[in-house]
């Protein structure tokens, strides 16, 4: 008998048949079935979220009007989710038929009832906590893609597997880097043609970078684009990655080169062309990676494939020469517009070099740019050739300086997705004025699993005196961009430290979350505030819009981890409504402080400076100097380890913790270099507990 059917057989066909619901419902229809052509008309589905944002073309905006600039005082929370995972959530759900699928921390996967919140299933990948020690910015997942009755999610250590949408079964599963080598994945696979595309992450790290199409029926490998060209000796892929090798000097492929596809793409079906985001270089000054200079293709570009075999199309560099961590992996987006009286179809990005871009979307040619924060490495963007009018001595690689870079290697705009509005015909994001002091390493020595970056950092006080200061003030605003006339339509005030993703609506709002902890809506012609609530945890991702049984909802994931709201980072799947009536648990108290505590620095400078160097590139990424960071990670001059010798070396070097995501070093550190970084870390807990006015307390 056909599964489908339920226990009375024949008369449930019938009765089905007839259209009746008696005891025995009809045939229900099989979960996730995007197809192509759902895919491609995804517009004539309002209700529904079918990829990680929402149409081919990226744009974020729903056309779902219900909820409007009138009655969004009236949204409350519908009903939640907590996860198991409590580090950084970076994805947007999937709302395919009713069900709602998402993606955590450490690459978890999990199907919830729209309608009721019920888990379906869940999914875990089991990511080897050793992984946690390979990337960038934590064990983070950025979102889903569906396709025949299946889910794709790409895993944080560089597997891409298929699951049943009805149960989270495994149907496939293929390992998509060299796990030898430090790649990770963190980035939403897509889906075009019947064939699941994916990059991934590690540039900092040194590999080399490069996009992926695999068969999502079988998992097998159909093409496969280098973004960075490899040894000249072993030969070249393709006579475009020959070509791109002309622009590199040196031997860069010993270190990889970079140029990772970590996370933005984008289709237009019309065109058939795919459009990818390729990242900063390894390591990031090019003093190092190329010698002698050069554009360095196809770092820090909009490249254009062919979807169908990976065929180079166009590219466009943002960056060329790229040397301060410029990626342009940041959101891509497709718009018709009306430029100079004709209709266009465009490219847009923001990426974090600072300036806001206008592409052909069929040629890649330069249509418009212009700065959309305080820039100190060009002084424009030179319309006729499509390349930035540099700033001298603004290469701190090439000039021996300590360089204020504006924007910093933070970016002024990171991965955060944006959204376009077509009614009001802005793009709404977050602009990060953020700078950092830049100076070249004496010396470079590749690291194969630490951090490579070939630059001083911290630089020498002494030399920060001869730098000029930022002439803006730090920090991450909502701001509403007119890519037609290249201005900005309206700005918010300071909103954090880093932006959040934003969702835009027919009903006139534009969403987005805050580092501090909540979760707005703003009025999209003027960005005033409408309504907003206690998210009890930083927001970062982006939300998304469906509609069920005529009711519009948001369904947003929460969490990024703050010091106020104690040792819990309160993950949470938050789905609201117009008249929902919900409360979230009253969040926990903090626990006690801990007393900064650390046993006297004994050690000598130079194993101090040892430690420091060994902490920058391996710790650095998680832990931030001076051993601290933000609240999702421990502060590590408070840790009772710094008085034991040999649990700090049972943790670093002997994975004790590895199962919590603290990855064990053997193998990337001595045990003398492990005690070095204990013995730089209580030098710096020393240093907290003699500042003035210390509280000896980090509220964890």
């Amino acid at each position: 008998m056909d599964e489908r059917l339920s226990c009375y057989g024949v008369l449930v066909a019938a009765i089905a048949v007839l259209g009746s619901s008696g005891l025995c419902s009809a045939a229900t229809p099989a979960a996730a079935m995007v197809t192509a052509k759902r895919l491609v008309s995804a517009n004539e589905e309002p209700g529904q979220w079918m990829s990680v944002a929402r149409t081919y073309d990226e744009q974020r905006f729903s056309p779902l009007a219900q909820i409007n600039v009138e009655n969004v005082s009236k949204l409350g929370l519908a009903w939640f989710a907590d996860f198991d995972s409590n580090r950084g959530q970076e994805a947007t759900p999937l709302v395919i038929d009713g069900v709602i699928y998402v993606s955590t921390a450490w690459s978890k996967v999990k199907a919830y009832d729209a309608r009721t919140g019920r888990q379906l299933w869940a999914y875990d990948p089991k990511v080897p906590g050793e992984f946690a020690g390979r990337g960038c910015c934590d064990v983070v997942n950025r979102g889903l893609a569906a396709w025949n009755g299946k889910i794709f999610v790409a895993s944080y250590d560089g597997r891409l597997i298929g699951l049943d949408a009805k149960t989270g079964e495994p149907v496939w599963e293929t390992l998509t880097v060299d796990q030898r080598k430090p790649y990770t994945i963190t980035g939403a696979p897509r889906v075009v043609k019947g064939k699941v595309l994916i990059g991934n992450a590690g540039a900092e790290f040194g590999v080399r970078g490069y996009v992926s199409a695999y068969d999502a029926e079988t998992g097998k490998l159909a093409w496969r684009f280098y973004t960075v060209p490899g040894d000249p000796a072993k030969g070249f892929e393709s006579e475009i990655l020959k070509k791109a090798a002309e622009t590199w000097k040196g031997e860069w492929w010993i270190v990889g080169g970079g140029g990772t596809v970590w996370d933005s793409m984008a289709y237009d079906p019309s065109l058939n062309l795919l459009y990818i985001g390729v990242g900063n270089g390894a390591p990031w000054n090019q003093a190092f990676r190329s010698p002698g200079g050069g554009d360095n293709l196809f770092l820090a570009s909009i490249v254009a494939l062919n979807p169908d075999d990976g065929r180079y199309v166009w590219h466009y560099q943002t960056t060329p020469g790229e040397t301060w961590d410029y990626t342009a992996t940041q959101h891509i987006m497709l718009a018709d517009l009306k430029i100079d009286g004709c209709s266009r179809r465009v490219v847009m990005q923001a990426p974090k070099n600072g300036f806001f871009y206008v592409l052909d979307a069929n040629t890649g040619k330069l249509i418009s740019a212009n700065n959309y924060v305080e820039v100190g490495w060009a002084t424009g963007i030179d319309l006729k050739t499509g390349r930035p009018i540099p700033v001298a001595d603004a290469r701190y690689d090439q000039n021996g300086k300590a360089v204020l870079a504006q924007p910093g290697p933070q970016g002024a705009h990171s991965w955060h997705p944006m959204s376009f509005n077509p009614q009001t015909g802005l793009v709404y994001f977050s602009a990060v004025e953020t700078s950092l002091v830049m100076k070249s390493a004496e010396r470079f020595d590749y690291q194969p699993m630490g951090t490579n970056l070939g630059i001083q950092f911290p630089v020498p006080p002494e030399l920060l005196k001869e730098v000029q200061t930022p002439t803006t003030e730090p920090g991450a605003r909502l701001v509403a961009w007119d890519p037609v006339e290249q201005r900005e339509a309206w700005r918010t005030g300071i909103l954090g430290s880093i932006g959040a993703g934003t969702l835009s609506t027919a009903g006139g709002l534009v969403f987005q979350g805050t580092t501090q902890g909540r979760f707005v809506a703003y009025r999209a012609t003027d960005g005033r505030e409408l309504w907003s609530m206690d998210a009890q945890t930083g927001v970062v991702a982006a939300p998304a819009a469906f509609e069920l049984d005529g009711e519009q909802y948001i369904a947003l994931e929460a969490g990024y981890g703050l010091a106020r709201y104690g040792t819990s980072n309160r993950s949470r799947l938050l789905v609201f409504k117009l008249g929902g009536s919900v409360t979230l648990p009253p969040s926990p108290q903090p626990p006690p402080p801990l007393a900064l505590d650390p046993p006297a620095s004994t050690a000598s400078k130079e194993t101090i400076e040892l430690g420091r160097q060994q902490f920058l590139a391996n710790c650095t990424m998680c832990h931030e100097p001076p051993a601290a960071n933000r609240a999702a990670f421990p502060d590590l001059r408070y840790s009772p380890t710094l008085h034991s010798a040999e649990a700090f070396s049972a943790i670093v070097l002997g994975g004790a913790l590895q199962a919590n995501g603290m990855a064990s070093f053997r193998g990337r550190l001595t045990e003398e270099q492990a005690q070095a970084v204990r013995a730089y870390i209580v030098s710096r807990a020393n240093d907290a507990k003699a500042a003035p006015g210390s509280s000896a307390s980090p509220g964890r």
